[in-house]
């Protein structure tokens, strides 16, 4: 019994592997990249490897910092004990609060004014060099400055909301108080991380083509639909790339918590948890395992972020 063509079961081919071939001109610009980068590489290993070590190894130490006594291996003792430290646990939260809240009003902020500042308009570059004064103050100078301001006795934050615009019945003391200090010190940082967050939003929109807007136009689509389904998208890499910077520049918050709080309890990041037992408490095994959990920390935020946005699709 014959079968026909058609009923004949059609095998296809498997594709034929194609080696990748690099030439000698992508080979050598391949030497010439490390050649260039191996000064840096030096230089980061150096600076940050080596003290990175140094400190995971003095984590599993009892060392005391300026002392004679002889250092012993504790093993796991110290991580242990942190997992149990209250006062560490709710260094997290203050930390993880503070970068959320932070973060999140300084990429809308920093957006609207990228916008803005994006757009043809006198005195644009002004207003470009303007919007950086904030940024380019020193953390410990700004943070002063706004202890002075919230200062509940002369400060012109009570000024202003009390007898200027009568907002408030009576003066709010500002750092004193715990259910405001935390507001208070992420407002400080919005002021100041800004003008950052809106430099690189910048950057990114500077290149998208304005060929793709007119296009939109002529198609009928409204600024809002041009924002969300062109300007969104096409900022996506320089969203993902402010996200992450602002995001570890927070939970690594140290010196506008100790200018404005000092140690209290309450209000203590973990960079500042990790002084206090380094600095106050002399106890440097113990305080470098506080450390190395802020590494580790903030290194399951990177890979949380290049996980779930896909930044090297971006």
């Amino acid at each position: 019994m014959s079968v026909s063509a058609e009923t004949q079961p059609q095998v296809q081919r498997a594709p034929l592997a194609v080696p990748r071939v690099h030439s000698k001109l992508v080979q050598a610009q391949t030497r010439l990249a490390w050649i260039l980068l191996a000064p840096s590489l030096l230089v980061v290993a150096f600076v940050a490897l080596i003290p990175l070590l140094q400190t995971i190894s003095q984590s599993f130490t009892n060392a005391r910092l300026a002392s004679d006594r002889p250092v012993a291996f504790v093993g796991l003792t110290n991580y242990v004990n942190l997992i149990t430290d209250t006062d560490f646990l709710r260094s997290i939260w203050v930390t993880v609060q503070f970068s959320i809240i932070t973060v999140l009003f300084e990429f809308i902020l920093g957006l609207g004014i990228a916008m803005v500042v994006n757009s043809n308009f006198k005195g644009r570059g002004f207003m470009r060099a303007a919007m950086l004064v904030p940024w380019a103050i020193i953390t410990v100078v700004s943070a002063q400055m706004w202890k002075w301001m919230y200062n509940d006795i002369y400060g012109v934050i009570n000024d202003l909301l009390v007898d200027k615009l009568h907002i408030l019945p009576a003066n709010v003391a500002w750092v004193s108080n715990p259910a405001t200090q935390l507001p208070a010190i992420e407002v400080i940082d919005i002021w100041k991380a800004t003008p950052f967050v809106a430099l690189l939003l910048l950057a990114g929109l500077q290149v998208i083509p304005g060929d793709i807007y007119e296009a939109a136009r002529v198609d009928g689509a409204n600024g809002i639909q041009q924002f969300i389904s062109l300007t969104l998208p096409l900022l996506r890499p320089a969203i993902l790339v402010t996200m992450i910077f602002r995001t570890l520049d927070a939970l690594r918050v140290f010196d506008v918590f100790y200018v404005m709080f000092g140690s209290q309890p309450t209000t203590m990041p973990m960079a500042v948890y990790a002084q206090q037992n380094i600095v106050s408490f002399s106890l440097l095994g113990y305080g470098s395992t506080v450390a190395v959990a802020i590494f580790i920390i903030i290194g399951i935020f990177v890979v949380a972020y290049m996980t779930a946005f896909k930044v090297e699709t971006a």
